[in-house]
């Protein structure tokens, strides 16, 4: 029996929404959204560099 997994259409990543059709409350929960995902990834960052720093210091 052959796998149909392959056969069906994978869903599309979605992309930004339609600007002009959002209310005012819905572009600000969007920018919300948006500052809270950039925070997340200041956090990895951060915890990259803490992280390279202290590879850094084994290898001097």
């Amino acid at each position: 029996m052959a796998d149909t997994d392959d056969l069906e259409p994978k869903p599309k990543p979605q992309g930004e929404p339609d600007f002009e059709t959002l209310g005012i409350e819905e572009l600000e929960d969007y920018i919300a959204g948006l500052e809270a995902t950039i925070v997340k990834i200041r956090g990895f960052i951060a915890a990259k560099q803490a992280h390279r720093g202290s590879a850094d210091s084994v290898f001097k």
